[in-house]
């Protein structure tokens, strides 16, 4: 009697839905911990392991996995295991990891005195520091005569790549804006303006040529030298001779840089700044323009429209809107937005430059409002409901105070219906910044040199293309000509994916609860 019973009150329901929250719950706890283990370890350094085979050659690198060899029919089937090392040299050896037999190692050992290079192009450098140059002149020789002098020169070579830095990108790029800007005007360019280009021109050659002059040479593995400019090199450690404190010390720093540096070597080095700025700007730009035209089209079918078929039809559609796939969004905007409306603009406003496009092409405008279209049916739906839930009768409390209809759905119902308008943000946030296949029609790129905003008038330039790092996922998985190397790469710009559409959900909604503390009625 008692199991019918509580079959009639649903107890067995409760239990499996509580079970289907559980496994979701476990499933999602597992995806995140999968992620951060293979992405946040990827900045760790380890040791590096010199391994000997029987036919007498060596291999030098870090060993980044282990697996069974499959060999179905024998006996030994998944008996056998062979190492995963990744050796680097690649413009050595050409390629940067090497499977090896367990079964043919007869060696391994940690040596000391190697080290490891990190460096502007081929990835990773292993070996020994030989000699160190300044132009024609040995400075130093052998492993600890050159480890003494490379705190000093790593210094000096972050302080000639950040002047080089400052001179192409900020000194000339700014001549380079005035000139182009005289251009559109059809005005003659100013003489100075070509001398101080000139001049900077001049001053960057001399600032590489004296870079240019210390150099270090490496021997790696086989007995291969590779010699170095002291510019290209961003970081040198031995390996095998760390403490706990130093490992976390260079983990620490290779996390920093990954956040704060520009992509390098096809985006599977250096870091992903340029994809954060421009997934967060972008995310930004869309919410300004989906929450007034949602909350507006809410308000409308809510408040002012009559009730009826139409409106039911209208309602109907908003909702089959959410369910159209993403890349069709894409087109629209890339026929509506970027052909029609951009090559509209240029030809009323930037004709001198056609034709080569200004609005006219893909950028973050239209990737934003791409965007905006997409997730729109998302608050208009959450507004609308927002603003069904607050009660009549604070509608008709304003209307007998002597408020018109506008002021009390300015002063009454929307800061009552904010919470609810709020989780409709919410929700477009999280799915805006995970998008990927509209922005490949309307703006994203695989490297942006420029960010959209910079002290440049007007600051902020709409018209430029960016990197998201949805995109940059994508084009570090799939397209990457070095895929293994560019493997880790996928988890650690996943793991900043999750945090921003962390951090910007996690911030709308502490200020939709102190609204809605703030608006507390009996309808929430």
């Amino acid at each position: 009697m008692s199991l019918r019973k509580s079959f009639q009150r649903g107890d067995h329901l409760i239990w499996l839905t509580g079970s289907a929250l559980a496994a979701c719950l476990l499933m999602i706890a597992g995806l995140v911990a999968v992620i951060l283990t293979n992405g946040l370890g990827f900045f760790w350094p380890s040791p590096l392991t010199r391994v000997v085979l029987k036919d007498g050659t060596s291999f030098l690198g870090e060993i980044v996995n282990r697996e069974p060899i499959p060999n179905p029919g024998h006996d030994d089937h998944l008996e056998k295991h062979r190492l995963q090392l990744k050796v680097g040299n690649r413009d050595l050896l050409g390629f940067d990891f090497k499977w090896i037999d367990e079964a043919d190692i007869t060696g391994r050992e940690q040596p000391k005195g190697v080290v490891l290079v990190e460096r502007r192009e081929y990835g990773q450098l292993l070996g020994t520091p030989t000699v160190l140059k300044q132009g024609d002149a040995v400075v130093a020789e052998g492993p600890e005569a050159i480890g003494r002098a490379l705190p000093a020169l790593l210094k000096q070579a972050a302080r000639d790549r950040a002047a080089v830095s400052r001179i192409e990108k900020d000194e000339i790029g700014a001549i380079n804006y005035r000139i182009e800007q005289a251009r559109l005007r059809k005005q003659p360019v100013d003489p100075a303006l070509e001398q101080q280009y000139q001049t900077k021109q001049e001053e960057l050659a001399r600032v590489m040529e004296g870079a240019s002059r210390t150099s270090v040479t490496f021997r790696a593995e086989g007995g291969a030298e590779k010699e170095l400019r002291a510019l290209d090199i961003y970081r040198v450690y031995a390996a095998n001779e760390l403490g706990w404190g130093q490992r976390l010390g260079i983990y620490l720093s290779r996390l920093w840089n990954f956040v704060a540096d520009d992509p390098r070597e096809s985006n599977t080095e250096g870091g992903i700044f340029p994809a954060i700025f421009g997934t967060v700007m972008m995310v930004f730009i869309m919410s300004l323009i989906v929450v007034p035209l949602g909350v507006r089209a809410a308000l409308y079918l809510r408040e002012y429209a009559k009730q009826g078929p139409m409106v039911r039809l209208v309602r109907i559609a908003v909702n089959n809107l959410a369910g159209v796939p993403s890349i069709v969004f894409g087109v629209f905007g890339l026929g509506f937005f970027v052909y029609f409306m951009g090559g509209s603009i240029d030809r009323l406003f930037f004709s001198d430059a056609l034709p080569t496009p200004t609005y006219g092409t893909g950028g973050i405008l239209w990737a934003s409002l791409t965007l905006a279209l997409l997730t729109v049916p998302v608050v208009i739906v959450a507004s609308e409901e927002a603003l069904a839930a607050v009660p009549r009768s604070m509608r008709e409390a304003s209307l007998a105070m002597g408020a018109t209809k506008f002021q009390t759905i300015l002063r009454v119902v929307l800061p009552a219906a904010a919470p609810g308008i709020l989780t409709g943000l919410i929700l477009a946030m999280a799915r805006g910044a995970g998008e990927v296949a509209p922005l490949m029609l309307t703006g994203v790129v695989k490297l942006a040199p420029d960010l959209p905003l910079d002290g440049w008038f007007p600051f902020f330039h709409f018209d430029r293309k960016f990197m998201h790092l949805g995109f940059h996922i994508y084009d570090v998985g799939f397209q990457s000509p070095n895929v293994e190397a560019a493997k880790p790469m996928v988890y650690t710009t996943t793991i900043f994916l999750l945090m921003i559409v962390v951090a910007l959900n996690f911030t709308a909604i502490v200020v939709r609860n102190r609204l809605r503390r703030k608006y507390q009625t009996s309808a929430f």
